[in-house]
């Protein structure tokens, strides 16, 4: 290691006399501090100096935390988790002044909707399925449940047993059934 300069970590402290001994900061204690321990978490650059025994006991007993409010705590988690920093919601930049363009913005598994507005949200159907909601008087969001439910009792009222084999009845019937598989399959899939 001719010519190099040594590193250490963590660095040395500049206030601290160079080749002296300083004593620990414990009561009564006769050791050599070598170990700084921060006096509270508003000073966090004050230190007080241990020997080896007492910075682990120091340790033991710090509660960065204490004092504080539940509520306090997490919005400090929080906040450190963005290595504290502002952040924004997904989709806007600076208070809103940007949003996501539903017309630019392609998303087919969806997870911009909620960020699109509306628009997106109420998106129309493909043609075969707003037909079958129409004829099944339903419109999403559409759950198999409630689909089935409908299912049921448009059978009933349309089946042609309880129409007295009236042709038009017997037709809706089929139609019923027809848009309850198609309904069905766009749920599933």
């Amino acid at each position: 290691m001719t010519g190099q300069t040594r590193k250490f970590w963590p660095p040395r402290d500049k206030t601290a006399p160079q080749g002296d001994f300083r004593p620990c900061d414990h009561p009564g204690c006769t050791q050599c501090g070598e170990y700084r321990a921060p006096k509270s978490r508003d000073a966090l650059t004050d230190y007080y100096w241990f020997c080896l025994e007492h910075v682990r006991q120091y340790n033991l007993a710090w509660d960065y935390y204490a004092g504080l409010r539940p509520e306090e705590i997490e919005r400090m988690v929080r906040y450190d988790t963005t290595w504290q920093r502002p952040t924004w919601p997904l989709g806007t930049m600076s208070g809103g002044r940007w949003r996501l363009d539903p017309e630019r913005v392609k998303d087919g598994f969806g997870f911009f909707e909620d960020d699109l507005g509306p628009a997106a949200r109420e998106r129309r159907p493909p043609p075969a399925e707003e037909q079958a909601l129409a004829l099944m008087d339903l419109h999403y969001p559409l759950t198999v449940e409630s689909l089935k439910a409908r299912y049921k009792d448009l059978c009933k009222q349309h089946h042609p047993d309880a129409n007295n084999g009236d042709k038009a009845a017997e037709e809706r019937f089929k139609q019923i059934g027809q848009a309850y598989q198609i309904l069905l399959d766009a749920l599933a899939g």
